[in-house]
């Protein structure tokens, strides 16, 4: 059973005895005794490797922390288990790796780490999820406004920066303090004199490398670095390829920010690198970077080989973000010398001529002047597309959507404002009944109501069922039902009301909240909510009517419960859930056609189309993949799941029990477009970089959402 070391298994060691030693290692000496533990041979080990510069200043407490943390890990995980005593000191036990700032982090990463890798078997699979997960958590990310390279942990953890070593350092900390054998490798310079490299290297049976913060799901031994590795050359100690070890060695560890530093042991690892060097490639390759002049940072942008025509033989997308500085997709040079190479981003274009393929990296600078950008051809072709077939269901007054079918009742009223029409939805009662009864409702609700503007448009149930209007179909046919209007009579999308009365009120209980995105406001008349719940509504105006006397099926209890609950939602969130409750206690289901009142209201209000926070619950019957700027994939689309997205600034804030499959619908009405993009979910960091405009992502959002084009598309699995 593993029980924290006392002073007394230390001080013991020779450790304690070596020459000269600090204040802190006579310490140790105090008291001590002869142990055949280890703990005491564990020690002697550190002794062996330790720098002659920690010797002077190391603090006992980091080391006696650094035991037990390590001797715990041997004894907790399975993998550490199984390991030579040998391997376990060399590769596990050491407090540190390169010359970084000491620090006693044992504690934290182990805490940290634990949770993280809690239901993995094998140290390869660890160490993928800690790769995966780790700087999420801890919120430290590449970026080369970092104070030093060889940042400890705790220093990177402080400004939320750091570059391939400090990540590097923070990953194989992560990987020691759970037993996992880890080292620091890399080169000074890579042979093409690109620049130099630190990544990781963990032990899963055999050594295996990964880049630190460069998660890849298809498994070890994978990185944008390999092909570059492969050509390192092992008898020149600049481009060879090193790692470090504790245990004494007659060569050192390349530290290109201290090139006089020969403290750190290393072993020349360049044979494992080069043994499978791939094949010549077929074309030479230009290897660009694209900086911004106004940041200094990389940017995305459009690398393309051009013929003399101005075609397109080839092209790629930079890197940016969290990219390493020298990760480069390479853009292969097709044909003949000269090669014309033109860069775009943002408006801006640049153009490159190369005689002969380069031999280094090439640096273009750009300057950004990100003009707006204009869809309205895209909306106009899209449209002039749909129109034909959209204005023939509306001719015959009969919607289509997939396999259901629903026809509607159309009477326009007054003159059409100089920003459209507005539209009317009004749900008839009925349900569990005869076709001819719910006719006659259908006929009654035809002239049930008066707008003074606007497109009143009373649908006839698909269906005779008791759930006329929240059954499977319903939502495709009213979105159709919207959109049609929207293409063939220049309905404005942000003026569009759904109202209904008894088993159409209960529509708008349930409909409402799913499809709050379509509406500017929503009337609901003496119905029942069955299952509905009113998260959704945070960003539409919603009235309730209901007599005091209608009893059946507690409909005017229940009313007065969802008063209750959108006070309660509204007094938690005062920016959202505008409503108004209005229960007439001498009335009964028939109210004398009062609540007509609700209409003057309603068409004073304007869809919020891009509110800066959504609520979205799922309904527990119908699913969808949208709500306003949130989305989710077809899988994502999940019943009873709820998400809640909120936008501060440059910083989209998601929350909820699932947050995979994630979908955001962005425009700059939402957020600026020409600036960096931080994503969280549940906290933890989950993208940073650009997200740009797209004819794609336009297209795709008329396709899901007539009236409410998102120009850019951000998709986080």
């Amino acid at each position: 059973m593993w029980k924290p070391l006392t002073y007394a298994l230390i001080l013991c060691s020779p450790l304690a005895q070596a020459q000269d030693p600090s204040q802190e290692l006579k310490k140790f000496a105090t008291h001590a005794k002869q142990h055949s533990t280890e703990a005491t041979r564990a020690s002697d080990y550190l002794l062996a490797g330790m720098p002659k510069s920690d010797r002077s200043t190391i603090s006992s407490k980091l080391l006696i922390n650094n035991i037990t943390y390590a001797l715990r890990a041997r004894e907790e995980f399975p993998w550490c288990q199984k390991l030579s005593e040998e391997q376990f000191f060399n590769d596990v036990l050491p407090y540190a790796v390169l010359d970084e700032t000491r620090e006693d982090w044992r504690p934290k990463f182990y805490e940290i780490s634990k949770a993280l890798i809690k239901d993995c078997k094998t140290a390869g699979e660890a160490a993928q999820i800690l790769n995966r997960d780790l700087f999420n958590k801890i919120n430290v990310h590449y970026n080369r406004q970092r104070k030093k390279p060889n940042q400890s942990p705790a220093e990177s953890m402080e400004i939320n920066k750091a570059t391939c070593t400090g990540l590097s350092i923070i990953l194989t900390y992560a990987c020691r303090s759970v037993g996992i054998p880890a080292r620091i490798t890399g080169t000074a310079l890579w042979s093409d004199k690109s620049g130099n490299h630190t990544w990781v290297e963990i032990w899963d049976g055999e050594w295996k490398y990964l880049g630190a913060d460069e998660y890849d799901a298809k498994g070890l031994n994978r990185g944008w670095f390999g092909g570059r590795a492969s050509k390192a050359t092992a008898d020149n100690p600049l481009h060879a390829i090193w790692s470090t070890t504790w245990a004494p060695t007659k060569t050192h560890f390349p530290m290109v920010w201290d090139t006089k530093n020969q403290e750190i042991n290393a072993i020349n690892v360049t044979a494992r690198y080069t043994k499978n060097t791939p094949k010549a490639a077929k074309h030479p390759t230009a290897s660009i970077r694209v900086f911004s002049k106004k940041t200094r940072s990389r940017i995305i942008a459009s690398i393309a080989l051009m013929d003399d025509k101005g075609n397109t033989l080839k092209s790629i997308k930079s890197l940016a973000g969290r990219a390493d500085l020298n990760d480069i997709t390479p853009l292969p040079l097709i044909g003949k010398a000269p090669w014309r190479i033109v860069i775009r981003s943002s408006g801006k274009q640049e153009e490159v001529t190369l005689k002969t393929a380069p031999q280094k990296t090439i640096d273009v600078i750009l300057t950004e002047e990100r003009k707006p950008y204009h869809y309205t051809d895209i909306v106009e072709a899209w449209k002039k597309e749909e129109l034909a077939e959209r204005q023939e269901e509306l001719d015959k007054k009969t919607i289509k959507a997939g396999k259901h079918t629903m026809r509607i009742f159309e009477k326009k009223y007054g003159a059409k404002p100089k920003d459209g029409h507005s539209l009317w939805i009004s749900m008839h009662g009925g349900g569990g009944a005869p076709a001819a009864v719910n006719d006659q409702q259908w006929q009654n609700q035809t002239k049930l109501y008066r707008p003074t503007e606007g497109y009143y448009v009373a649908p006839r149930a698909p269906t005779d069922t008791w759930n006329l209007w929240h059954r499977e179909g319903v939502d495709a046919l009213m979105d159709r039902l919207i959109s049609n209007y929207v293409i063939c009579h220049g309905v404005n999308p942000d003026r569009i009301y759904i109202m209904g009365y008894s088993a159409g009120g209960d529509g708008v209980y349930q409909l409402a909240p799913r499809m709050a995105d379509r509406f500017a406001a929503a009337s609901m008349m003496a119905g029942h909510p069955n299952d509905a719940r009113p998260d959704n509504l945070r960003n539409l105006y919603y009235e309730i009517f209901m007599g005091g006397l209608d009893a059946a099926f507690d409909r005017n209890k229940i009313a007065a419960k969802w008063k209750t609950l959108l006070v309660d939602l509204q007094k938690a969130d005062p920016e959202g859930y505008p409503h108004r409750v209005t229960i007439y206690p001498k009335l009964g289901h028939w109210m004398d056609r009062r609540d007509a009142e609700a209409l003057p209201r309603m068409i004073k209000q304007t869809r919020n189309a891009w509110p800066k926070k959504v609520i979205w619950h799922q309904s527990n019957s119908v699913t969808h993949q949208r709500l306003y700027w949130l989305g989710v994939t077809a899988k994502g689309a999940i019943k009873k799941r709820q998400i809640t997205g909120e936008i501060k600034g440059q910083h989209i804030a998601l929350t909820g029990d699932n947050l995979t499959g994630i979908k955001l619908w962005l425009s700059d009405k939402l957020i600026d477009l020409t600036k960096e993009i931080i994503v969280t979910r549940n906290g933890e960091e989950a993208f940073r970089g650009y997200v740009y405009p797209s004819k794609e992502a336009v297209k795709k959002s008329l396709a899901m959402r007539c009236g409410m084009v998102a120009t850019a598309l951000l998709e986080i699995e």
